[in-house]
């Protein structure tokens, strides 16, 4: 950690003596987070529930996801491992295919499945946070649902029978999980079905239309549940485009900013943002991003980049449209994830033009000034995904080239999350991702779980992560350490 400044130092104890001698704001929420595809098993088989990855993965494609964790068989395991280690939230996702199978068809049996793991949460003092959409819908809507005008429609109806159902048992709703992310990854690089790369007109309207989706369910959500508290997740990223332009769009009619400065206003958070930001950590990676900010710039008119979810939040009931800033954090900075192809990765060569996974580069030092530019006045701040990612293939397990693991990701990040509560931003609730090593969008070989998983006899979770360390311990350690007031728990090792 970088040396505290006084007043900080000062903020910090006074905080302390508030909170009984805890590091942490009353009513900090630790986690860890998960989605439904990635764990529970049971999907695009005979017989099985389909969603939107079903053809590629019956073509080879992907792998298959198979059985994934079986969390649906078995939550009660899971969920007191989560109990163990001292968490008090747990993030999952309601799957829509799930639920609904067919069209015109609500299965009552999953959502009694839900309202078990809700109940099983409940029981252990885990207090639930649930996504809407994490990636996934049903196949009978087709893989470019997002791009129909009637999505919004469609994804209010399922909000409706979901947050209808199992609404008693959560008040705290992710709607629709890096919609960022999703655009990027299924229209502009090609990785999640139908794989189309460079159409920027796609992702442009995806976003639109999921914003828009957002706005719309965050009304619904609250006439169902006055109480609940309701956001959607951005991935962290270094582009103002497809970072905070999104969430921007959405906070503009809680900060008063008329609609017919709309485009001045969003142009001046442009700048702010990216004058609030460091440096990649070399003179080449920040010529790149100068460059993918100039190509971002040119491709977007800002107000007019997604005019469905303009006119959609202008025209909402209340101008508050989100109740608590939700944001994950990796590697944010775009031009750490291009790559020559050919380049070396853990465990040989790749040809492919992006990095692995698990050569994504930790950015500990970086993390308040990004939290800094999320920061929306009067809104908490979560961190509902943060993560390491390291390879096992065919049950083989190749180190990390930087050689990070996962206890020092966890005290680093943690450390900064800390800096920045002590800086005075309202950070109130951190979830790790993940649980255990799940399938990460059409592969098992990247492994971000706290607990490692025995794919190749079976699926066994172990007591160790898949680099052989206790992960779970080293978080526990560093949730009861903060709690309880004691900073050495940040110390390297």
């Amino acid at each position: 950690m970088s040396p505290e400044k006084p007043d900080e130092m000062d903020a910090a104890a006074a905080a302390e003596s508030r909170n009984g001698g805890s590091l942490l704001p009353e009513g900090f929420l630790f986690g860890v987070a998960t989605a439904g595809f990635q764990v529970e098993g049971g999907f695009n088989g005979p017989g099985e529930p389909e969603n939107n990855w079903v053809a590629w993965e019956r073509e080879g494609r992907v792998e298959s996801s198979g059985i994934a964790l079986d969390f649906w068989n078995s939550y009660e395991a899971h969920l007191d491992r989560v109990a163990a280690m001292g968490c008090d939230s747990f993030r999952m996702s309601v799957e829509w295919a799930r639920v609904c199978p067919a069209p015109g068809e609500v299965s009552q049996e999953a959502l009694e499945g839900y309202r078990s793991i809700l109940s099983a949460c409940a029981e252990r003092s885990i207090e639930p946070l649930v996504t809407l959409h994490h990636f996934t819908h049903p196949a009978w809507l087709g893989v470019d649902l997002w791009l129909r005008p009637d999505s919004p429609d469609l994804f209010c109806e399922w909000v409706r029978t979901a947050v209808g159902s199992l609404g008693g048992l959560c008040r705290n709703w992710v709607t629709i999980n890096e919609l960022n992310i999703y655009a990027v990854n299924t229209y502009l690089i090609g990785m999640f079905p139908p794989g189309r790369r460079g159409d920027v007109a796609s992702a442009t309207r995806a976003i639109d239309n999921m914003i828009t989706a957002h706005v719309r369910a965050y009304e619904v959500i609250h006439e169902m549940e006055p109480d609940a508290s309701v956001a959607t997740n951005n991935f962290t990223l270094s582009i103002y485009e497809l970072d905070r332009l999104a969430s921007d769009v959405i906070a503009a009619p809680s900060l008063g900013v008329d609609r017919s400065r709309l485009g001045p206003w969003l142009a001046s958070r442009r700048a702010e943002y990216y004058a609030s930001l460091g440096s990649t950590g070399s003179v080449v990676g920040d010529r790149l991003e100068k460059a993918i900010r100039r190509l971002a710039a040119r491709t977007s008119q800002l107000e007019e980049a997604f005019p469905r979810a303009v006119a959609a939040a202008y025209a909402a009931s209340s101008p508050r449209l989100a109740d608590v800033v939700q944001l994950d954090y990796y590697d944010p900075f775009a031009a750490h994830h291009v790559r020559l192809p050919g380049h070396r990765t853990a465990g040989g060569r790749t040809w492919l033009p992006g990095r692995m996974l698990w050569d994504d580069l930790p950015c500990p030092d970086d993390m308040r000034s990004f939290l800094e530019a999320a920061r929306q006045p009067g809104l908490d701040i979560w961190i509902v995904e943060n993560g390491l990612s390291n390879r096992v293939k065919r049950g083989r397990r190749y180190p990390r080239m930087d050689r990070y693991d996962r206890p020092r990701y966890m005290r680093e990040h943690l450390a900064a999350v800390l800096g920045a509560i002590e800086a005075g931003l309202p950070i109130t609730g951190y979830w790790h991702w993940t649980l255990a090593d799940n399938y990460e969008w059409g592969s098992y070989e990247p492994r971000f779980g706290i607990f490692g998983v025995d794919r190749e006899r079976g699926v066994r979770v172990g007591g160790l992560d898949s680099m052989g360390l206790d992960a779970a311990g080293a978080y526990r350690r560093l949730i009861e350490g903060l709690r309880s007031g004691d900073r050495s728990v940040l110390d390297p090792r």
